[in-house]
């Protein structure tokens, strides 16, 4: 894993351990979103008919992600780097995810 959750443009970079990191944080900020998404899913399985709904939570996501980066960097890249390095096993890396919350509260 890299160093940060954010390219050097300070894009944010969802890898699988970044987006593990912020679950509680997107299921909470970005649940219209997914809502929405899931909902256009259910009423038309034709996968072209819900692209914008789609396009919608990924924008939510990196935001989310950005947004985070920039409140409490150490904490996110610990956490995160701590679920790389341990395959995404949350009971190895508690003690990162209590400092990432503690700084980074869940909130919509």
């Amino acid at each position: 894993m890299t160093s940060t959750a954010v390219d050097p443009s300070g894009t944010p970079i969802p890898t699988s351990s970044v987006l593990i990191a912020a679950s509680k944080h997107i299921a909470v900020r970005c649940r219209a979103e997914n809502m929405a998404f899931i909902k256009c899913k259910r009423k038309d399985q034709n996968p072209e008919k819900c692209l914008d709904k789609g396009r919608e939570v990924t924008h939510c996501v990196l935001s989310l992600l950005k947004s985070l980066h920039q409140t409490c960097p150490k904490e996110m890249d610990a956490y995160a780097g701590c679920l790389y390095y341990h395959t995404n096993e949350f009971e190895f890396c508690r003690k990162e995810q209590e400092a990432f919350e503690k700084v980074c509260p869940i909130s919509e």
